[in-house]
Formats: structure tokens, sequence, C-alpha cells
């Protein structure tokens, strides 16, 4: 089955450009558009894409209110791909805070946002750049650091978060430590529960604002 995706952009050349990216990828298929945030859930609810590919900057509804309003009210929500201009811009950052998965410029070459879809559909690794791993460092607050306490993640699930933050996929952590992939996986869950975190975007978020992890 392909990869099912929404696009969401005021702009309609942005979407046009998107959709013939991505549709003319074999395991890709774009299921719809929206021209603003405020038609996001229903559409979600209707079309039940794998990714949705949402813009920030948004007329009615920006990409941020939209992703917490697809994350508080549908069941089994997709992964959400932040779509945008500035890789530095602090809309992105807040966007990832609110649940989106990862990131992608809008400059970005066909091959990379054909990447960053899968990347985002397989749930297994980061689209977190260094400029907004910057701002998460800016962020640093008590309640990422009580949180991080609280977890008392254990040495090797320490270890894991802090490869999770380089951006490092299941099987690069698993070659990283000389473990199995099944074993990275248990650890990754383990990590998510422990900070209550939705995903992996979530635990390095949390991972930066405690400082618990410097950006390079």
């Amino acid at each position: 089955m392909p990869v099912t995706v929404l696009l969401v952009d005021d702009e309609p050349l942005v979407r046009a450009g998107l959709r013939a990216v991505l549709d003319a990828q074999p395991d890709i298929a774009v299921v719809g558009e929206a021209a603003d945030g405020a038609s996001v859930v229903p559409l979600v609810r209707r079309l039940r894409p794998d990714v949705v590919a949402m813009d920030v900057r948004m007329p009615l509804l920006d990409g941020i209110e939209a992703t917490r309003a697809v994350l508080r009210t549908v069941d089994s929500p997709p992964k959400i791909l932040v779509v945008t201009t500035f890789e530095n811009d602090e809309y992105v950052y807040q966007a990832l805070r609110a649940g989106a998965d990862g990131f992608l410029l809008k400059r970005a070459r066909p091959s990379e946002i054909v990447h960053a879809v899968r990347l985002v559909a397989e749930g297994e690794t980061l689209l977190f750049p260094a400029a907004v791993r910057a701002l998460a460092a800016e962020y640093g607050n008590r309640q990422a650091r009580a949180a991080l306490e609280r977890a008392s993640l254990t040495e090797r699930e320490e270890a894991v978060l802090r490869l999770m933050s380089r951006g490092l996929t299941n099987v690069e952590i698993a070659r990283e430590l000389i473990v199995g992939t099944e074993t990275v996986k248990s650890h990754v869950s383990a990590i998510l529960g422990k900070l209550g975190a939705r995903d992996r975007t979530q635990a390095v978020i949390t991972a930066y604002e405690s400082g618990f992890v410097a950006p390079a």
C-alpha cells in the first residue's frame, strides 16, 4: 500500500509542486489538498492519510493550531510534516512542540521531499535540523528538566536518547551500540513511555529543552 498524503498550504503553486513530486513516486499517493488549517480535521477524518504535509503560516488557522487540533480530536492521527520557508522559524519549533513529527523546507529538492515523507511515515527517525535544535535549547525549561529527572532513564536508555537526538534510525543506533534492532525498539518504547512523549520528536525536544543534549 502506498503512503497517502494530505497537502495543506494556502499557496496553490506550492501544493501543485508537492503533488507533482509525490504522485510521481510508486509508493506515495496524494489523496487530498487543503488551502487552510481550518479544513484539516474534517479532511483527515474522511481521507485517513498517513502523512499531512502542513504549512506553518496560513491565514485562518496556522499549522501549529491545526496540528494541535488533529492530535487532540482524531483517533490514530496521521504523521504531520511541517513545511515552511525558513528553517530557523520559531513557528516551526512551536509546531514540532505541538506534536508535529518532522520538518521540510519548501525549497527542498524533489528527492529530499520524497525522502522526508517516507521517513516521517516510517516514524523511526527525525527531521529536526540544527537550527531547530538550537531553538529547543534556547527554550530550556524546568518542566523538561523535571520530566527527564522523573523518567529515571537507565544508562543504556540515555545512550539511545542521545543517538535519537542526532537523528539516527533504529538500525543506525543498533549498529552504533552493537545490539539488535529489536533491542533498540524496546529501549525507544521505554524512553517514550517514561517521558510521556507521543513520539521520537517529542522525546528529543525534551532532551534539548532539559539540557540533557546540547545542539551541535
